[in-house]
Order: structure tokens, then sequence, then C-alpha cells
């Protein structure tokens, strides 16, 4: 097995663009690395991996990096590449975890009990990223991971980023103060960051309301601005791309349709499609423009999904973090990040435009039963 491992996947990725300094950020994510575990959760395209590239650069502790892969979940697999991963960061491990990369299958949790009594025997702190692990499936490694977090010795840190909060004992980990979360919100580009990014990747210098009327249109995201970027490189008219930029554009349309939507389940996606016409929405209206005829799923599991009520759909869309922004602090009220909502409605027109009205008057109806009751 040692012999098939892909060696770059050891290693931390190539920055995607030059790094906008995040000093606030970096400090918050150093702080973090104090305690058990640091997660760095939010959308496609949020800067997580340049942050946390920002905040281990001269962190000044040896980084296990490990980039993960569907294929990983699968339990020897997974435990290979994180022990060559913490032997490539520890080498003077090697001896120990040598027998243990030779073999399998692997018991994991044998596997990670053998890890936590090497690392508390080092005197040094060892961080250990876990990159993308949204997109494991693999019940077995979520459990293996929380005994470590509970188990876990003082030199070691764990690092994880993710699209959608990972299946650990987050609340657990969060009430004992060993949890430090940050989110898209947290993310999100300021408006000095935003025209910082344009003028490393362009050489432009945008104005302050150029500044403000970009950040206002792609709501801070990352990859939003650095695709805004490609766009302002072929246009002369700066504030006419800023004005006209959408959900639309051809390579934000692009990368949202193959990054977020096209990466969800049929039913998923039918959902988001539909409700794209709401521009604000909660579970009851969301019931109402959704019937449960238009409900349609190939499998068994996803027909469960779908056929529950949109409350619970939102909910678990938010943990997904599917440019879902919620509106108020009891998660009732929800609307999506408004390029998203851009894509989703263009999308809905082109494929299902005979559904749009029939959508809306729902809507409608919803609309006059929700204010008759307060008549």
């Amino acid at each position: 097995m040692i012999d098939s491992l892909v060696a770059t996947k050891l290693l931390p990725p190539w920055p995607h663009h030059p790094a906008v300094p995040r000093p606030h950020l970096v400090a918050r994510l150093r702080a973090g690395l104090d305690g058990p575990l640091t997660l760095l959760c939010a959308p496609a395209g949020f800067g997580k991996t340049s942050l946390a590239l920002q905040s281990l650069d001269g962190y000044g502790a040896a980084v296990a990096w490990l980039s993960l892969e569907p294929d990983d979940g699968e339990v020897t697999r997974f435990a290979h590449y994180l022990l060559a991963a913490i032997v490539r960061a520890a080498p003077p491990l090697a001896p120990a975890i040598a027998p243990l990369l030779h073999s399998s299958p692997l018991d994991l949790l044998a596997t990670m009990a053998t890890l936590v009594n090497l690392l508390n025997e080092r005197d040094a702190a060892l961080v250990l990223v876990l990159e993308d692990y949204h997109t494991l499936d693999a019940p077995p490694v979520d459990e293996a991971l929380s005994w470590l977090l509970a188990h876990q010795p003082p030199t070691l840190r764990l690092l994880i980023t993710s699209r959608e909060d990972p299946p650990l004992p987050l609340a657990r980990l969060r009430a004992r103060g060993w949890l430090t979360e940050l989110r898209g919100a947290d993310l999100r580009f300021s408006t000095a960051e935003a025209a910082a990014l344009i003028g490393h990747l362009t050489g432009l210098v945008l104005s302050p309301p150029q500044a403000e009327a970009l950040t206002a249109r792609t709501e801070g995201w990352a990859a939003g601005l650095q695709l805004a970027s490609l766009a302002l490189r072929e246009s002369a008219d700066v504030d006419g791309l800023i004005a006209s930029l959408r959900g639309t554009h051809r390579l934000i349309f692009d990368y949202l349709t193959d990054e977020v939507l096209l990466a969800q389940p049929p039913e998923i996606q039918q959902f988001l499609l539909q409700t794209s016409i709401l521009d604000r929405l909660c579970g009851e209206l969301c019931d109402a423009v959704v019937k449960e005829e238009d409900r349609t799923a190939g499998s068994d599991q996803a027909q469960r999904f779908i056929l529950h009520p949109s409350s619970f759909i939102l909910q678990a869309l938010e943990r997904a973090n599917l440019f879902l922004v919620p509106l108020d602090a009891e998660r009732r009220w929800y609307r999506y990040h408004a390029l998203f909502a851009d894509l989703l409605r263009a999308r809905l027109v082109a494929t299902a435009g005979d559904t749009v009205a029939a959508l809306h008057r729902r809507a409608a109806a919803w609309y006059v039963a929700a204010i008759s009751t307060y008549w």
C-alpha cells in the first residue's frame, strides 16, 4: 500500500493567487491551534486553504498535511495516508510507524491508539491538517477521529477544512471551549481586502466606490472576486462590469454549477431550483412552494430525505454551507447568496421554465394565507 500513496497529497498545495494578508484571521486561527480542534468551515471558494497556509507559515510547529478525496474514506487507505503524513512531518517517528505503513488491513482505532501514545512522548507540537474533510463519507473514520479528539495528547493540534460540518462531537467540544471555528461569515473579504486582491490579480486600483460595489456584489466571496478579476481583465468598462456582475456571468455560472449545484443529489438540486424564486425562505413557505408531488427522487434514501419538512432540509443545507444565509438568530428565515440565487433562477428558467408561474402562485397563496392570520 505504501508504494501506491500519492506524495503530493501530503504536501500543502500551492497558493492559487498572491495572498492578501489577513492578520486578524491568522491571529484567530493561531490562537485556536493552542486547543484540540480548529475548524475552517465555509462554502466552496471562501479561501479556507489560503487562510490555513497563511496561518501555518512561520507558526513554528511541524505540520502533517493530508488533502482528502472520496476514496480516502476506506479505512486502511485513510490510516496509511494519515501515518505517512505524520512520518513526513516528524521523521523520528518513522521506525515505530513503519510496520503499520506496510500492514493491511488495519484496525483504525488501534492505529489511533498507537499514534496517541507516540505523540504523547513528543516534546514538540505537531499540527495535523485534514483538508477537504467534506469529501469523505466514512463513519468509521468519523468514529476514529472522535476517539482521537477524546484522547488527544497535548502535543497534537488538529486543523480541519471542510465545506460542511464534519460528523464529529462539535457541540461537546464547543461547550468545553476546545473548538475554534471560522466560518463563511468570518472569511468574507472586506472592501479593503477585496480591493487588495483585485490589485494583486489585475494591477487595477479600484476606487473606493468601485471596491464597495464589487464587495457588495460578491458578498466578499473570495472565488467570486477572483472570477470577477478575470472578467475585469477583459473589460475596458470597470464600472459597467461591476454594475452588471451577476451569477449568470459565464465564469461565475460555470464555477457555481460545477463546484456547488451539480455536486448535490438530484432531489436537492430540484429543491434549490424551485425555491430560488423566493427572496426569503422559511420552512413553511418552502413546503408550500415545493409540493409533495413534485418531490421526485430516485433512491429510497433520497425519497426519505426530500419528504422531510422543508425546515429540516434548510437546516441541512445550512450545515452543508450551500450558499444559504441565515437572516435571524432562530434560523427560521434564510436567503440564498445573491450570485447563487442568480444561477439557480437562470437554471430553473432553462430547465423548467414552464413551472415558474405555478411556483410563484404557490408562494403568493402562502403569503395571502399568512397575512390573513394577522388581520
